[in-house]
């Protein structure tokens, strides 16, 4: 969300909206198949010195404040890339917390080297933390549910599943009147009113399609009439599958070329908001439905439970970067550039070098995120002597 979640804390459950269209005359993103299940599978070779990255001082100072904040987390996290263990980097940590301010540069170049994961072609998009108008009473003129997690969403095996196939986590789903575990309510079961009645609301939102947009991010704002912000995060989901509305629309001509829509975030609402009914039933076509949480402290939650920060926290896929690792991208669009840190994951955000960009809280943030479609090459940067006991394994 990221992002956030993502997108942000929870945004593993999620694409976000920047993953969901691809600029207009290019095709989709996913990873070839089968795609290398690890870093370890893709493969490392080493990349440049830190010092030929010519870091700019601005950027690594956010650098070392995200990675800094990320190091509690870092430190007692498994790594599911196969790339490290958390005492490779206990050294980086111990010399992150004292290290001058002013000397960002020479921290990044003393403490990492620079990796390149499978051929290193990058694709970033980007996301934001959505604010939308939200009350936590139910009174007119705000009349869609922000619900909490519901007790009875659960992880289980149908009935039907043999033994030697339950393996893994259990499906999400929940109980019917009969006892028999069955998929849990849909995104359209939902919006009709499947939860209504039941306590599960923390607050209410003003406008449905703004509420669906921050359900793809995972987390933003809501501000009441009198001001009150109320910051929700990611909870949890309802266990189906997400769809990207904006490849649906793009596959039907309805956005992209020939069309007054361009395959943007402000393309598809514009969309939705000038055909309401049609737009309804494309929204109902993605049956995931996000819970959330009311966030305190300063800034939305990453899946790695430390806040995102803009132009400074990325999304990347934990089986090829180290939530907690520092990221740098050398992109086709500038604002992507420099060094970043994994502090989120998302749905879409699947594969070796592929990223979503947080930027943060406001309309410009809205902007850069929902444009975000860049390309080029990503270095990992691990703790120094990686790739040595990597390649001696």
């Amino acid at each position: 969300m990221r992002r956030g979640g993502r997108r942000l804390a929870g945004l593993a459950a999620l694409s976000l909206l920047a993953s969901c269209v691809a600029p207009s005359g290019q095709a989709p993103v996913p990873s070839p198949t089968p795609a290398p299940a690890n870093a370890v599978v893709a493969g490392l070779s080493a990349g440049p010195h830190i010092r030929d990255l010519r870091l700019a001082a601005p950027d690594a100072e956010a650098a070392l404040a995200s990675f800094r904040e990320s190091c509690p987390k870092l430190l007692i996290r498994n790594d599911a890339s196969g790339l490290t263990s958390t005492e490779d980097w206990q050294g980086a940590c111990t010399a992150a917390v004292a290290w001058p301010r002013g000397e960002a540069q020479r921290f990044f170049e003393s403490q990492f080297e620079t990796v390149i994961v499978g051929d290193g072609s990058a694709f970033a998009t980007g996301y934001f933390e959505p604010e939308i108008a939200g009350s936590r009473q139910h009174r007119p003129g705000f009349d869609v549910p922000v619900y909490t997690l519901p007790p009875d969403l659960v992880r289980d095996w149908p009935a039907t599943t043999p033994p030697e196939q339950r393996t893994g986590r259990a499906p999400l789903g929940r109980f019917d009147e009969a006892g028999k575990f069955v998929p849990y309510y849909t995104h359209a079961q939902i919006a009709d009113g499947a939860l209504a009645g039941r306590g599960l609301e923390i607050a209410w939102a003003a406008d449905p399609i703004e509420f669906f947009f921050l359900q793809i991010q995972g987390s933003g704002r809501l501000r009441s009439p009198e001001g009150e912000v109320i910051r929700i995060g990611y909870a949890g989901q309802n266990g189906h599958g997400y769809t990207g509305i904006g490849a649906l629309m793009r596959e039907r001509g309805l956005i992209g070329d020939g069309t007054a829509y361009p395959t943007t975030m402000q393309g598809i609402v514009q969309y939705l908001r000038d055909y309401p009914a049609e737009g309804r039933a494309i929204m109902r076509e993605n049956e995931s439905w996000v819970f959330f949480r009311e966030l305190t402290g300063d800034g939305p939650l990453g899946a790695l439970e430390v806040p995102v920060r803009r132009e400074s926290s990325i999304a990347a896929d934990p089986n090829f970067v180290p939530l907690g690792a520092p990221v740098f991208l050398q992109m086709d669009r500038g604002e992507a550039d420099g060094l970043w840190i994994a502090q989120d994951t998302g749905g879409a955000i699947k594969g070796a070098n592929r990223f979503d960009t947080f930027w943060g809280a406001g309309d410009d943030a809205e902007r850069i995120a929902g444009g975000m479609s860049a390309r080029g090459r990503a270095l990992l940067l691990l703790p120094k002597g990686t790739l040595t006991r990597f390649r001696a394994r």
